[in-house]
C-alpha cells in the first residue's frame, strides 16, 4: 500500500491531504473536513470514484476565505496525485485518462494528462451555472480545479454538456464525479507500459547554470527528471 501526505502552509492556509491506495475506507466522510461542507461532499465523490481514500483537512488564518480552501485543497490534492505517479512510475500506470460524470439529467467531461504541463481549462458551454450551490460560489469550485492542475502539473479539461439551468447541486456533482473516474483511468496499470511516460517526450531534465556576481563562480544545478 502506498499512502501520499501532503502539508501546505502558507500564511493564509493550513491544508493537508491524505491519498492511499488499501482497502476502501467506507468512512471516508469522517476524513474530509474542511470548513466547507458542500465542498467536502464533492472531494467523497473523488475519492468514491477513483479508488484512492481521500482525506483533507484545512485551517485558515485570520480571514475566512472559501476560495483559499478550495483553491489550496486542489493543489495539495495535485501534489498528491503527482507524486504517487512519481513513485509508481515502473508500475505500467498510464498517467492519463477522461471520463464522463452523470446524475440524473446532468452531464459532464473530463480529460486529464499528467504530463508536467500545468493547464485547467473550463468549458460550460450552455450550462447555466448558479452564482452559488449548498453555501459555495461556482468560482470557488472551479478554483479547486485550477489548483488541482497547478499542484500536479496537469493538464485538466472540465467541460460541462447537459444541466439544469442554476441547478448547481448536479451540475458540480456531475464534473466531480466525472473527476474522480478520470482518475480512475490516469492510475490504471498495463504491465507492458512499465517505464513508458504519458507523453512520447519521456522524462523531462532541466540543467541550470547560476553564477553569483560576489565570487563569479558558476555552479550547475540538475534534477533527477520529471
Amino acid at each position: 500500500m502506498h499512502t501520499i501526505r501532503v502539508f501546505r502552509h502558507t500564511r493564509e492556509s493550513h491544508i493537508e491531504v491524505v491519498i492511499d491506495d488499501g482497502p476502501i475506507d467506507w468512512e471516508m466522510k469522517e476524513h474530509l473536513t474542511t470548513p466547507l461542507p458542500f465542498f467536502n461532499h464533492m472531494l467523497e465523490h473523488i475519492a468514491w470514484r477513483s479508488g484512492l481514500n481521500v482525506k483533507a483537512t484545512a485551517k485558515l488564518d485570520g480571514f475566512f476565505l472559501a476560495h483559499v480552501i478550495t483553491e489550496d485543497t486542489g493543489t495539495a490534492l495535485g501534489r498528491a496525485i503527482d507524486t504517487y505517479l512519481e513513485e509508481n512510475a515502473s508500475r505500467g500506470m498510464f498517467g492519463y485518462g477522461f471520463a464522463y460524470g452523470t446524475i440524473d439529467e446532468a452531464l459532464a467531461r473530463v480529460v486529464l494528462s499528467f504530463e508536467k504541463r500545468a493547464l485547467f481549462s473550463f468549458n460550460p458551454g450552455s450550462v447555466v451555472l448558479p452564482e452559488e450551490t449548498e453555501g459555495l460560489k461556482s468560482e470557488d469550485l472551479i478554483a479547486f480545479f485550477e489548483g488541482f492542475a497547478q499542484g500536479g502539473r496537469a493538464t485538466v479539461h472540465l467541460d460541462l454538456i447537459k444541466g439544469r439551468p442554476s441547478h448547481g447541486h448536479h451540475i458540480w456533482e456531475a464534473a466531480f464525479r466525472a473527476f474522480g473516474q478520470a482518475l480512475y483511468e490516469v492510475l490504471r496499470r498495463d504491465a507492458r507500459r512499465e517505464g513508458m511516460t504519458p507523453g512520447v517526450a519521456g522524462s523531462i531534465h532541466f540543467s541550470v547554470d547560476v553564477k553569483t556576481t560576489s565570487d563569479g563562480n558558476t555552479r550547475q544545478i540538475e534534477d533527477k527528471g520529471v
